[in-house]
């Protein structure tokens, strides 16, 4: 998958505003060290340098052109590229100094991800260890959209399988991962943790007609089934696909159609 930050930036208030709501239920404790993982182009990592300014932040994500406008847009952050699963199960190692050492060496006061572990398998084991890297006292906050089930996703698998593309497709819909309940969370973070909360919310995004829901999920979710199709393949599912996104959300008097976005949050403070 090919991750465009131009495209994700365009639908920028509506992708922020759950990472400020995230950011909004961790306490105002002092934060030395802060990890964003799947940074983006850095609109999340800007919200946590806001909220703690003293913070030595580190936006890690496995892609280069997100990675290079989130540069650009907080120059003084340290931002890596690499793959959010592997640096949550890497063994923590012993910091060299405060100055040199790699996102890989720290532990931290605040692990943050918003909308990136959807695409991250074996929640199971990811959890704990993501809740392992946090100093005693640290804070884990996680954001998944929660949105398997809404028309927009169905629609993307219904096509999928009723095409000429179908063989290329097969296993497109295993590149998100399906989110369990607020109770296997709670319980997956509960001996760590000695205050776990978990909360879903439904966000109704208003947006410019049935083509505007499409251009979101063209940054998101349709990646999986895009990415291999030719040129012709993927113009002709992406025709299919706004057909029925047309029938699946209807338009408003003023031209508005309301897109419903479940998302869950988890924060955890670690014993």
């Amino acid at each position: 998958m090919s991750w465009s930050a131009e495209r994700y930036v365009a639908f920028e208030d509506e992708r922020t505003r759950p990472a400020r709501d995230l950011l909004a239920a961790i306490p105002r404790a002092q934060v030395a060290v802060a990890i964003d993982l799947g940074c983006g182009p850095g609109n999340s990592t800007e919200l946590i340098a806001a909220r703690f300014p003293e913070a030595r932040i580190t936006g890690i994500d496995s892609s280069a052109d997100m990675v290079a406008a989130a540069r650009a847009r907080l120059p003084a952050a340290r931002f890596e590229i690499a793959d959010v699963r592997a640096w949550a199960l890497r063994a923590r190692a012993v910091r060299a100094s405060a100055d040199d050492a790699g996102a890989g060496s720290q532990a931290a006061n605040l692990v943050f991800a918003n909308a990136v572990l959807q695409w991250v398998p074996g929640h199971a084991e990811l959890f704990p260890a993501l809740a392992s890297r946090l100093c005693p006292g640290g804070w884990l906050a996680v954001q998944v959209p929660d949105n398997l089930d809404e028309p927009a996703q169905k629609l993307m698998r219904e096509i999928a399988d009723d095409g000429p593309w179908r063989q290329k497709l097969a296993n497109a819909d295993g590149s998100r991962v399906r989110i369990e309940s607020a109770a296997w969370y709670y319980r997956l973070l509960r001996d760590s943790c000695s205050r776990v909360d978990v909360w879903r919310t439904t966000y109704h995004h208003p947006l410019a007609g049935p083509d505007a829901i499409v251009e979101w999920f063209k940054g998101t979710g349709l990646l999986p089934f895009l990415a291999p199709l030719d040129s012709v393949e993927r113009a002709d599912y992406l025709v299919r696909y706004t057909r029925a996104i047309e029938r699946a959300y209807p338009t408003s008097s003023d031209g508005t159609v309301l897109l419903p976005f479940p998302r869950l949050f988890i924060v955890a403070n670690r014993h």
